[in-house]
């Protein structure tokens, strides 16, 4: 049976890989910021309508997606049928440089996974559960997959899994926690040359809080983060500038140290606002919450990854790989059993680089994403298979010191 599922899994990708392929061209050939994928959402739903998937358009949000498919047990029995598992699909871009973080391979991965999951559901009527592709936008920015989670998209789902291009095989980083904050100062226009005086400078309040911060660096852990831009300081030199905005990501390993630095940084700005006289406005976004990697799955994820040839950096279940950068696959982790293994692109530069965005869209970085895509589908489909398994994934997941959170189905 094994051998059969296998067999499946390799012809439903393999047999599609010119498709798929012009699936992740198209979305790198027509990058799309957060929550305007308007493009990648249409394409998307359209290629898994026509493989037979009963699919959402616009889901909870609009450029969302939700596309599932049932076995037959699932069908007539509903969730006694087997577990419901989704597979993660991003498909924002950055400003600028575009793929830059390859997210046109993780929908091109993570339909393929989906579209293997379903043949295999198909193919054997026996098999329990549910496939879910789901369409999660504005990874980069405004963490679409938390804002899914509180409209309750996963109420029905038991495990998530998704893979992500980056510089090395990986089973397992330690993605830290993420807090994006816009700051605001108003002030006073006045004329700089006749009369600087009357004015109230929202250009000094930005300029001294970036100092703040750049001076409280020297005291901050070293596993903690603060990087930040100016939006807006003004238009005029002849102008005291009335109005400045800043836009900041703060970083740390978990929730926990998350709050110590921003209490710290918070300080930085509403201090510059006492100095210059401005008034603050401080608008707290979407918490990023850190990734908890289900070490059950990811096991079985590894077996299957590793026999297909791949080698990763961190193959003992003890090991974490650190990283600075976070994603909001980690609140998915907080609230049901996750994975998110890396797979490795052929660039110079990491990820969020030119370099990297011409890897995303090279040919040579296709065979490896049917690889990891296959492995993802395989380790669905245990999940769908093995009770025994579900429960230590589940128990894992309820030993991790997180519980799973009915999410009010707020529209």
């Amino acid at each position: 049976m094994e051998a059969a599922l296998r067999a499946v899994v390799e012809e439903a990708i393999e047999g599609r890989r010119q498709e798929l392929h012009q699936l992740s061209r198209f979305l790198w050939d027509n990058p799309e910021l957060a929550l305007e994928e308007v493009k990648a959402h249409d394409y998307l739903t359209s290629f898994l309508e026509s493989e037979g998937f009963s699919v959402q358009r616009n889901y909870l949000l609009p450029t969302a997606f939700r596309a599932e498919y049932a076995g037959k047990t699932h069908a007539e029995q509903g969730s006694g049928g087997g577990p419901t598992v989704a597979i993660l699909c991003e498909y924002d871009a950055l400003p600028d440089i575009g793929h830059a973080c390859g997210h046109n391979l993780i929908a091109e991965c993570s339909v393929a996974a989906g579209i293997a999951v379903k043949e295999a559901l198909r193919n054997d009527p026996t098999l329990p559960g549910r496939v879910v592709v789901l369409g999660t936008p504005a990874e980069e920015n405004c963490g679409g997959k938390e804002l899914l989670i509180r409209k309750g998209a996963l109420n029905d789902v038991q495990v998530a899994m998704m893979a992500h291009p980056g510089k090395r095989d990986a089973l397992k980083y330690a993605f830290p926690a993420t807090l994006q904050v816009t700051v605001r100062f108003v002030g006073k226009t006045a004329h700089a040359g006749a009369s600087p005086w009357d004015g109230v400078n929202a250009l000094d309040a930005a300029v001294i809080s970036y100092m703040n911060v750049s001076l409280l660096r020297q005291q901050l852990m070293p596993t903690w983060r603060v990087c930040g831009v100016v939006i807006r300081a003004g238009d005029y030199a002849n102008v005291i500038p009335e109005k400045s905005e800043l836009k900041y990501h703060l970083r740390a390993p978990n929730l926990e140290e998350l709050e110590i630095l921003w209490s710290k940084v918070e300080s930085c700005f509403r201090s510059a606002g006492d100095a210059t006289g401005c008034f603050v406005e401080i608008e707290r976004g979407t918490t990023y919450k850190h990734m908890i990697n289900n070490i059950t799955l990811v096991q079985v994820y590894q077996a299957y990854a590793e026999d297909m040839g791949v080698c990763f950096e961190d193959p003992d279940p003890g090991l974490l790989l650190t990283t600075g950068a976070s994603t909001d696959a980690g609140n998915v982790s907080h609230a049901i059993p996750c994975i998110h293994p890396s797979f490795k692109l052929n660039s110079v530069g990491r990820n969020h680089t030119r370099d990297f965005q011409q890897a995303a869209g090279a040919d040579e970085s296709q065979p490896l994403t049917r690889t990891v895509a296959k492995a993802l589908a395989l380790t669905a489909i245990r999940v769908m298979q093995d009770d025994e398994l579900l429960g230590k994934v589940r128990s894992e997941f309820q030993n991790s010191g997180v519980r799973a959170v009915t999410a009010s189905h707020e529209q």
